[in-house]
């Protein structure tokens, strides 16, 4: 369900779940929030490489299990793997190798930044199927993408490609699906060079330059998340029906 792999200081940790499109399920989403946490406390991982098994990256949580999960919230969900890779302390790059929406989406933008295969896609459908981000959505993709283009993802629902999330700003850069991870574990390589110590501070400067607006903001969207309980029922039939109409209007490859 969870790859986990060591290359000198770099783990690589590859969500498999293929036929559900590595939908998070809560023996998924548990598996990845203790990974990264390991990988956190662990001395010897100086970086995290994290992707998933093709076809997809992410698809989000796992709604057909949440369905049946009576009285659990969608944010409750997610709290723990979905938000877990914006917590690190280690630098975390995303290795996107195909589709990644809502809450796989929320996952990727808590990386330190991604990389792309060219089959990679990205939306956010947590309208469309009737509830509300809850793993920093409203927070994050706007300094991706803009503010402007946030709103146009998740109002709409509609997917975007490789090449124009390169052109956003949301991916640093497109490379042929089949050198993705090499092109990712090159990256790696080069951070896990650098002292550790210095690598952390920096990651921190960053992250605390924006500390008081993006603690507004998450705290905004999960005060809003909370207040409403979406009814589960049918809400995976229909995430289903909006990526595949996303990928209908994707370009062929």
């Amino acid at each position: 369900m969870l790859l986990e792999s060591d290359v000198g200081h770099v783990r690589v940790l590859t969500l498999n779940r293929p036929a559900q499109r590595n939908a998070l399920n809560t023996e998924l989403s548990r598996a990845l929030f203790g990974a990264l946490e390991r990988a956190d406390a662990d001395d010897e991982v100086r970086v995290v490489v994290l992707t998933g098994t093709d076809p997809a990256f992410c698809a989000g949580v796992d709604l057909k299990e949440a369905a049946l999960r009576a009285g659990t919230t969608f944010s409750r969900l997610e709290a723990g793997g979905v938000t877990r890779s914006s917590r690190m302390r280690t630098p975390i790059i995303g290795a996107i190798n195909g589709a990644t929406y809502t809450g796989g989406l929320e996952i990727a933008l808590g990386c330190d930044f991604l990389i792309a295969s060219e089959q990679a896609s990205f939306g956010d459908t947590h309208a469309r199927v009737g509830v509300l981000p809850g793993g920093g959505m409203t927070a994050r993709l706007p300094g991706g993408v803009g503010l402007r283009n946030a709103r146009m993802l998740s109002m709409t629902g509609n997917a975007i490609d490789a090449r124009t999330a390169e052109r956003l700003g949301l991916v640093t850069e497109v490379v042929p699906h089949e050198t993705l991870m090499e092109r990712a574990m090159e990256l790696a390589q080069s951070i896990a060079e650098t002292d550790p110590a210095t690598m952390q501070a920096l990651k921190r400067m960053y992250a605390e330059g924006s500390a008081t607006t993006l603690g507004e903001a998450l705290a905004i969207e999960l005060d809003i998340a909370r207040s409403v309980t979406p009814d589960f029922a049918g809400l995976a039939a229909r995430r289903d029906a909006v990526m595949q109409r996303n990928r209908a209007q994707l370009p062929d490859r």
